[in-house]
């Protein structure tokens, strides 16, 4: 088998790049290495604590040490968690980051005397052990951090790095004159899944083929949940970077225009970027693994308890839905959620009609296919409890934009320019529109237009206090039943 294989669609115009050798993920890397110093400063701390006690010859107590050990690897990691040093692109530089290191352990070690003075617990941990422990750990740190360096270098080189959540879209010379060592700085891999566009000429002529690399491009992202994509184009072809741009906004990744040829000509190696220059963001991810990673945990924990609670409730309904009108008891219709991925939404059925086709009315005040126990579960919000089954899915989270029937949700997509950004999170049972009176039907554009702006405030502006404030709010909606019809 060869060591490279290129894989061409029907129209030879996509292009993937696999190396068989390429079969360590990247993004393990940063988490690697921040475990790395946690367990050094960890270790450092009982290693100064012994060797203190041991001069002294008094007893070692292992807990105060670890305790200590633990608060100063959580503040030194968060202190330079913003600064790409755990990244690839950074952690694979030949430099070493004396001053950063070294400054970042000295206001680390400020701020934990600080915390042991204004809580009285500098007895719980001698002050010799300490000292012994400030001196250990910027020397580990340090002596880590090169050999981390050798060893990265030393897989760059070899190609046995892989990305396997970034993928690249270009023109074919602007991709062919991208060398290892500007990947490498770009997205902190040597490698990685290319798809090909129209030279230069070739689009002047048509845009096809650009279109049906970037939906397969789209299809390869949605199939392997990738988070960045890396755009390689001449920067002065501004109508065709608008033209992607808009084709790539539905999908929840970072979209990131790398310097073209002719900017990287321009730079030498004593750039304060590096020779590689700067990387223009067109498009941010929404949420970083770790937000999607606490959000999701917040998801399943109080949907459990909410579903478990409100289960006797949801038994009563059920009866009540099949004992006032013939028909199964919860409703199914195709939704469009993260990342435009389709999936089912399960609600109790409160119509005498179940619609779900390309023909789809929505909803209105004193409509007539309304049940007489649907009416009640409409206005109380009861219909919407079986939800709840479709956040422990994964398939929708609590709070995010409200999802809409496909045959709407294409409509909208047409007639607004930012409504496929509210596919960058998970739909939720409630959302930040819902608690801000864009409840309900939408029988107009300016009321689609008014709820995707407060939805895309809530994808820009997320974090779990303001989920929290949403569930809040949204007792409190439901109290009101406003729109609830």
């Amino acid at each position: 088998m060869s060591n490279e294989l290129n894989i061409r669609d029907k129209m030879g115009q996509i292009q993937y790049s696999i190396r068989s050798t390429a079969s360590l993920p990247t993004e393990a890397i940063p988490y690697a290495l921040r475990a790395l110093d946690a367990l050094i400063i960890s270790l450092s701390a009982i290693a100064g604590g012994v060797s203190y006690h041991l001069l002294i010859g008094d007893a070692f107590e292992v807990a105060p040490a670890c305790a200590v050990g633990a608060l100063a690897s959580l503040v030194y990691i968060l202190r330079l968690n913003g600064s790409d040093y755990y990244e690839l692109q950074e952690s694979a530089k030949p430099h070493l980051e004396v001053r950063e290191i070294l400054v970042c352990w000295l206001s680390t070690g400020l701020l934990l005397t600080l915390i042991a003075f204004l809580l009285k617990i500098s007895a719980a941990y001698s002050r010799g052990a300490f000292l012994m422990f400030y001196i250990f750990v910027p020397i580990a740190l340090l002596a880590a951090r090169k050999a981390t360096k050798v060893v990265l270098a030393q897989a760059v080189a070899a190609k046995t790095l892989g990305r396997r959540d970034t993928i690249l879209i270009g023109e074919p010379n602007e991709i062919s004159a991208l060398q290892t060592d500007d990947l490498v700085a770009f997205c902190g891999a040597p490698d990685v899944r290319r798809f090909t566009l129209s030279g230069r000429s070739e689009y002047l002529e048509s845009s096809s083929n650009d279109v049906a690399a970037i939906k397969s491009a789209a299809n390869f992202v949605r199939r392997h949940n990738c988070r960045q994509i890396l755009l390689a184009l001449p920067w002065d072809e501004t109508d065709r970077i608008e033209f992607i741009k808009d084709q790539i906004k539905t999908l929840p990744v970072a979209l990131r225009l790398v310097p073209d040829k002719s900017v990287r000509t321009l730079l030498d190696s004593t750039s304060s970027k590096g020779k590689t220059g700067p990387v223009i963001d067109l498009q941010r991810a929404p949420l970083t693994e770790l937000q999607r990673f606490v959000k999701r945990i917040a998801d399943v924990v109080v949907a459990a308890f909410v579903l478990i609670f409100f289960l006797p409730l949801m038994a009563l309904a059920a009866i009540a839905i099949k004992l006032d009108s013939p028909g199964p008891v919860i409703f199914h219709q195709k939704r469009k959620g993260f990342n435009g991925k389709h999936f089912v939404i399960l609600k109790f059925r409160t119509m005498s009609v179940e619609e779900d086709g390309p023909d789809v009315i929505q909803a209105k005040r004193n409509d007539a296919r309304v049940t007489t126990i649907g009416r009640l579960l409409r206005s109380s919000s009861i219909d919407e409890l079986p939800q709840l089954i479709n956040v422990l899915r994964g398939d929708m989270s609590l709070i995010g934009p409200r999802p809409h029937a496909l045959a709407h949700d294409n409509y909208f997509e047409t007639m607004l320019s930012d409504y496929a950004f509210r596919h960058h999170v998970k739909p939720g049972i409630t959302g930040w529109a819902q608690c801000n009176g864009a409840r309900g039907a939408t029988p107009t554009i300016e009321d689609v237009a008014k709820r995707v702006r407060l939805d895309l405030w809530y994808v820009n502006n997320w974090s779990l206090w303001l989920d929290l404030l949403i569930l809040a709010k949204t007792a409190v909606e439901v109290v009101r039943k406003r729109n609830a019809y």
